[in-house]
Parts: C-alpha cells; sequence; structure tokens
C-alpha cells in the first residue's frame, strides 16, 4: 500500500482545506463531494470511464430537463448541457485553487467521480502540481480532450466549437467565483491573462470588454464562443453572453 510521508499528506490536507473553501464560496453553484476514499457504490462513474457512460449522461440530463421545464430536450439539447455542466465544474475544480492560491491542483481522472441521475461530481483530493498558467491550461485541456471527443457524437459538433466551450466555461468559472468574492475586476484580468489568444487547443482570446449603463455605470461582458444551448431550453432566458444576446439586454439583466 503506497505509504505518504508526512510532508505529502500536509500538501493533500491543505489542498482539500482550498477545496473546501472553493465549494463554501461557489455557495452551492459548484456540486461536488469531497472524499478520501473511491466512489465505488452504484450510480457512481468514474471520469476515466465517462466514454462508456456518455450516453448515461445525456439520459440524466434530460430527465432533469423534463423535470424542471417540463419539456423532453432534443438528445444533442441534452448532450449540450451536460456536456456545459461537467466542463464548468471540473475547469473550475483546477482553476479555483490557481485562482485561490495562486497553485494548480494534481486533478486526475481517477479521482474523480460523477453520478449520471443527478449530476453530482465527487473528488478524492490530490496534491498540488508545479506551474502557471500554461500548465493550467495543459491541466484542463489534458483532462477535457478525451471527454469532448466521447460527447461529439451527440452534440453534432466539431472539436473547435467543443474547445470553444471548454474556453467559455474555463473563463466563466474564474469570473462566476471572483464576482462571489466581490473582485470582479480581478478575476477578469485573471481569466483575460489565462486565455490571451493564441493558445491552442483553446480558441480565441478571453475578450472581455465593458458595456456603458444607467448612471455612468459600466459592466464586464464577453462573448461565448461556443453555445451551451440554454436558450432551446428556455427561449427568452438565454445566456447573457450568448451572441443571441443584444448589449441593451445584457446591460438590462445585468442591472436587474
Amino acid at each position: 500500500m503506497l505509504q505518504l510521508t508526512a510532508d505529502q499528506r500536509h500538501r493533500t490536507d491543505e489542498l482539500s482545506e482550498t477545496y473546501r473553501l472553493l465549494l463554501a464560496a461557489c455557495d452551492g453553484a459548484l456540486r461536488v463531494e469531497l472524499t478520501g476514499r473511491p466512489m465505488t457504490g452504484p450510480g457512481w462513474r468514474r471520469a476515466d470511464t465517462l466514454a462508456c457512460s456518455v450516453e448515461e449522461l445525456v439520459a440524466g440530463e434530460s430527465a432533469r430537463i423534463a423535470a424542471e421545464h417540463g419539456r423532453v430536450p432534443r438528445t444533442h439539447v441534452a448532450a449540450s448541457r451536460a456536456l456545459h455542466h461537467y466542463l464548468w465544474s471540473v475547469s473550475l475544480l483546477v482553476s479555483g485553487p490557481w485562482y485561490l492560491q495562486g497553485r494548480i491542483p494534481d486533478l486526475r481522472a481517477t479521482d474523480l467521480w460523477i453520478a449520471p441521475a443527478d449530476g453530482r461530481l465527487a473528488l478524492r483530493p490530490g496534491r498540488w502540481a508545479a506551474g502557471g498558467g500554461a500548465q493550467l491550461r495543459s491541466a484542463v485541456a489534458d483532462h477535457l480532450g478525451p471527454v469532448l471527443a466521447a460527447f461529439q457524437p451527440l452534440v453534432k459538433r466539431g472539436p473547435r466549437a467543443l474547445w470553444g466551450m471548454a474556453a467559455d466555461d474555463l473563463v466563466s468559472g474564474i469570473c462566476h467565483l471572483g464576482k462571489l468574492l466581490g473582485e470582479e475586476d480581478h478575476a477578469v484580468e485573471a481569466a483575460a491573462a489565462l486565455l490571451p489568444g493564441d493558445t491552442p487547443p483553446f480558441p480565441g482570446a478571453a475578450d472581455f470588454r465593458r458595456l456603458t449603463g444607467t448612471g455612468g455605470r459600466t459592466h464586464w461582458t464577453r462573448t461565448r464562443a461556443g453555445c451551451c444551448l440554454y436558450y432551446a431550453i428556455r427561449p427568452d432566458e438565454a445566456c447573457v453572453t450568448c451572441p443571441r444576446t443584444g448589449d441593451e439586454e445584457r446591460v438590462r439583466r445585468l442591472e436587474a
């Protein structure tokens, strides 16, 4: 059995505490259970086996959408929503500790599980890894590459569009966390530095811009590179960053 040194145990405990701080800051938006053991019970699927569980994940998402919104979505819509949930959650599990502590966690697919029935995630925290922004992008890309390939036949989009979704969720997770912490400007700066453009496989840059609202107030916004298809479920409630949402509507909703 693997024996950890005292220093390794300390680093693992420190990362676990950082994840607890992250989950508390997200206040339920990031649904992750921290665990010290493998999730071997029924209903859990390990992240490195998602290629065999994609249809099950999509079926679970379809059932949740039908229960919440009263309509059964088309398969590619349910697949896009399930993929968006996974991309956003996993990206924040890497970028959140980086944003809070300036360090990157070693997030292994063998230490992450998802429950297709309700979309919950379970994480067995590992150790800190070394590196900065380039290493963070690499860590996220290495984890998400096989997931995007597994979902591609069901979402019916090409690799560039899928990596656009991944870029959007990497950026939006950081900004969501920063906004919750009352430091949106800092989060926008961090996200923009992380995706400045010309950083394959992520297409394009974060491309934030400011909109002017009432009384001269300004608001950060951007236009998503890849669509999460929420508008297909609630046509009147497209995402604020959706290409279908005009700037006037964005300001109205940001100030609501």
